[in-house]
């Protein structure tokens, strides 16, 4: 029998607005939120994506295909509220699934402001 429960961890990433960049920045956050919390994607309930409005070259849920996660996980993005003094070109990330312990967040590549009491 599992110990595993339902928790989500939240992640964020800086990255321009390229179709180049932004698989390079949701890999490589996918790539530490995954090895972090020893994550498989039949662990995973959903995924959900919010973007600035300044990043419109491509859908961080298509990069992560590409990146080959989340294959059978339902995804989803939207656009981020415009709030005046918000962090530009941020692509934020919710994932739901069942894990062994509470999960680490990731925040990198300057969205560690977003949240200096999670970045770590």
């Amino acid at each position: 029998m599992s110990d595993k429960r339902l928790y989500a961890v939240r992640g964020a990433v800086c990255t321009e607005d390229s179709p180049e960049e932004i698989q390079k920045s949701v890999k490589m956050m996918f790539d530490e939120l995954y090895s972090k919390n020893s994550i498989k994607d039949e662990d995973l309930v959903s995924i959900q994506f919010s973007i600035t409005s300044d990043i419109k070259s491509l859908n961080p849920a298509t990069a992560l295909r590409k990146a080959g996660y989340g294959a059978s996980v339902p995804l989803f993005c939207t656009q981020e509220a415009e709030i005046t003094g918000m962090l530009k070109k941020v692509i934020r990330v919710l994932i739901t699934g069942y894990f062994d312990a509470k999960p680490i967040p990731v925040y990198a590549n300057g969205a560690e402001v977003l949240r200096p009491d999670l970045a770590k």
